[in-house]
Order: C-alpha cells, then structure tokens, then sequence
C-alpha cells in the first residue's frame, strides 16, 4: 500500500512540472543548472523587446550626386531631398499593345533611384525595359557589376515587339560604384541618351473630371496624365526605410487614344490581404489585368504589384481605378 501511494505521488510531481513547463514556454533538462536557467531567461527577455526601428534615408542635395548623374550621363531629379531618382525612356522602341502605340511615357521608362543611409550605405532600386534579345545580356551585366535581380516580367498584354522589365536592386558604400551597374546594363540596350524634356502637349482627355474621379489632381508629363499614390504604412527593406520615389508605389497612367479615350497603365501596390479586393474593383470596371508578382525580395510588408490595362473613356475608367485605390491602404503621393 505504501509503494502505491508513493508512485502516486511521484505521478502528481511529474504531472505539476509538466504543466509548469507549459505555463512558462520553456524547458529544462533534469540536470540542468543555473546557467541552463540563467540562459532560458535571458531569451525570454530578448524575444519581449521591440524590433529596432528601420533607418530613414538622410538628406542629400543634387551637388551630393553628381557623381552618378555623371557615370550614367544624365541627370536626375531629387524627390523629398532623399530620393535621387534618373530616368531613361526607351524612345527608340516601337511598341504596339492591343493596337495602340505605346508612348515611353506610358510603360516604357527604365530608371534608376538612389538613397544614402546613416550607416554610410547607398541603395538602388529601379527597373530597366529590355527587348528579349537584350535580357540575357542586361542579366550578365547586373550580376557582374554586384546588381541582383528581383523581377523579371511583362507590364503589358500582347505586345510587339516582346518587352520585358528587368527590376533590381543594389547597396554599397559607394554609389558611383552602384551607378557603373546600371550604365553598364543600359550600355547592353538601345536606350538613347536622355534628353531635357520638351513642352506639355496639350491632350484630349478631361482631366478635370478625371481628377475628381481619384480625388487628386493628376500631372501631363509629355503628353502622358499621371498619378501616384503613396502607401499610408512605412515600407522598409533590410532595415532601411524605402521612400515612395524609390519605387513603392501605385501609379496610375492615362495615354490619350481620341474622342476622350484613354489606354491606362500602371501598377498598385498591395499588401497580400489587399489583392483580391483591387482585382475584383478593377474588374468590376472592365479593367484587365495584366500580372500580379512582386518587385523586391524582402520588402516589409511584403508588398505584391498588379499591372492593369484598358482603353475606354477615361472618365469612366477613372471612376473604377478610384475604387481599386479605395481598396487599398494609399494616399496620394506628395
């Protein structure tokens, strides 16, 4: 009777250091001592702090990126004094989609956008337009010069001749270093040289009722209506906080077709939860889609962009692009 009670017992200590081991989240080994249990409390304490917050991009002057303008030889425009952001549209490509002739302005700019860090680092995002038979050699060109890739695909439906947008992404200490990547790949395309940009044209589009559709006002840049959408919530990759200029964006393009048609083109930039919603706004509108995938790798939050495309009346298309922008955490964009 005794050796029953006693094995009783024995069942009701293991059973309370069990239920211990499971209250507090940790375990500790029969033998373990002190330093076993000093150690359980230190990752406690460690798994309880907060994530350090992602460094903001200093403030630079366009005097403090002359050595990019000059290795990519040609200039570009600082945004936010944090963001240096160079341009280079395909000009010399033809492109028909869908029976209208692309305008650069619409689909076909490559560029390059340049950050420095409190740590000394500088960052480059951007995305290249490329024929099929240049892609393999802007690929080698990237990889060669320290550039990684982290996109490859199309913006566009059935188009001639086959375009692909090569994005990428670097970080050194030096960014004229960072530059000679990217002239280095542009150097493997037809890409001409830039060139001041020219007068507005005017364009058949009624831009006043467009604006109240998107409730901002949108900018002709070369013929081309645009509006950008800047995300409400901080974007961040390796630790570094990601300004809207460098990429993360949604932009909203509007290429005049006649009568008051427009084809649109562009990308919004979501959140996993965001997708279905845009697409079914979008859709709901009679905008296709065109893709959906990522530009970066390791982005947080991991951000997803859906390229869109129609040619309609550009005030019925900008009501249904507002619902799309509604369904999506953006504001519009300084």
């Amino acid at each position: 009777m005794v050796t029953i009670e006693t094995r009783e017992m024995k069942w009701v200590a293991v059973s309370l250091a069990s239920s211990m081991v499971l209250l507090t989240g940790c375990t500790v080994s029969q033998d373990a001592g002190p330093a076993a249990t000093a150690s359980s409390g230190v990752h406690s304490e460690q798994a309880n702090q907060p994530d350090a917050a992602a460094a903001p991009p200093e403030m630079t002057t366009e005097t403090d990126w002359e050595a990019v303008a000059d290795t990519l030889e040609s200039e570009g425009k600082l945004s936010g004094e944090t963001v240096y952001r160079v341009t280079f549209p395909r000009r010399d490509l033809n492109v028909i989609s869908e029976g209208v002739a692309i305008e650069p302005g619409l689909a076909l700019g490559s560029y390059a956008a340049f950050s420095r860090y409190p740590d000394g680092t500088t960052m480059v995002m951007g995305d290249l337009v490329v024929t099929e038979d240049e892609l393999p050699k802007v690929t080698d060109a990237l990889q060669r010069n320290g550039l990684g890739q982290t996109a490859v695909h199309k913006h566009l439906l059935e188009h001639s001749p086959a375009v692909w947008w090569v994005h990428f992404h670097g970080t050194n200490e030096d960014a004229a270093q960072l530059a000679t990547g990217v002239r280095a790949a542009l150097d493997e395309t037809g890409t001409p040289p830039a060139k001041p940009a020219a007068a507005a044209p005017g364009m058949d589009l009624d831009t006043a009722g467009i604006d109240a559709a998107l409730g901002t006002e949108g900018r002709n840049d070369g013929g081309i209506y645009k509006f950008s959408f800047a995300r409400a919530d901080e974007v961040t990759m390796d630790d570094r906080v990601l300004e809207p200029a460098m990429g993360v964006t949604t932009a909203i393009n509007f290429q005049p077709t006649g009568g008051g048609k427009a084809a649109i083109n562009g990308d919004f930039a979501m959140t996993q939860e965001e997708v279905q919603p845009v697409i079914q706004a979008l859709r709901a509108g009679g905008i296709e889609i065109v893709e959906l995938h990522n530009h970066a790798l390791e982005d947080e939050p991991r951000l997803f962009y859906l390229h869109f495309w129609a040619n309609d009346d550009a005030v019925q298309l900008a009501q249904a692009l507002s619902e799309a922008v509604k369904a999506h955490n953006v504001k519009p964009a300084d």
